[in-house]
């Protein structure tokens, strides 16, 4: 599964990102609610874990805007807060379920797993495209231009980042961030390397590089090419 995990608190978020990747889920780690509410809203996920009490923007009303904007992920609260009117506005503002800290992570995976079962209400698409590159998630292959490409798994994660943000312009550090799961700037040129990997195997024989670099800001994914 692919888990978005919305929390301010480094210790949690480090204790459900270890738990849940160990089980074989990918997991985007966003700590502030205006970065959650951005992920949530431009990407797929198959289950929402949000913390209630975020500051700035607030867990019950990323919801309640996630909800009102047609998001229908199911969504996991975690909060401190363990009266029974807590959970109730948890569960009207459009959470799924509500699990108060501190939790066995026995527990927090349980109740992941049975909101992965319900039913989706909307179709996810499985495909990607952006111009001639075609990306099908459900299949892990990648054709442009007709040409099958094969990438590996850091690649193919890097081009579905990019193909997720076609014509915008994404930064180093948001790189790092959504396809190394680094919090860091490691000072190498890991983003660099890769990016120049997927250049060879994307560009060969065509003569253009669908990913542009911008000097000064970061890469962008040409759709138009």
């Amino acid at each position: 599964m692919r888990i978005l995990l919305i929390e301010d608190d480094t210790k949690t978020a480090d204790f459900v990102r270890a738990g849940l990747e160990e089980a074989g889920h990918t997991i985007e780690w966003a700590q502030t609610g205006n970065d959650g509410l951005f992920l949530a809203t431009t990407e797929a996920f198959d289950v929402l874990i949000v913390d209630r009490l975020l500051p700035a923007l607030d867990g019950l009303t990323i919801v309640k805007m996630l909800r009102a904007g047609e998001v229908r992920t199911p969504v996991l609260f975690l909060s401190t807060l363990a009266g029974i009117d807590d959970r109730v506005s948890g569960l009207e503002a459009g959470g799924d379920d509500y699990l108060v800290k501190p939790f066995a992570f026995s527990e927090l995976q349980a109740r992941v797993n049975a909101l992965s079962r319900r039913p989706s209400l909307v179709d996810v698409p499985s495909l990607l495209r952006a111009g001639h590159i075609e990306m099908d998630l459900a299949r892990r292959q990648v054709r442009y231009r007709g040409r099958r490409i094969d990438l590996q798994p850091r690649e193919f994660r890097l081009l579905e980042y990019l193909l997720r943000n076609a014509d915008r312009v994404v930064t180093r550090t948001m790189l790092l961030e959504h396809v190394w799961d680094f919090s860091f700037d490691p000072k190498t040129s890991l983003v660099e390397t890769h990016i120049s990997r997927l250049r060879g195997k994307i560009d060969k024989d065509h003569g253009h590089e669908l990913i542009e670099t911008v000097r000064g800001a970061g890469y962008c994914l040409r759709a138009a090419l």
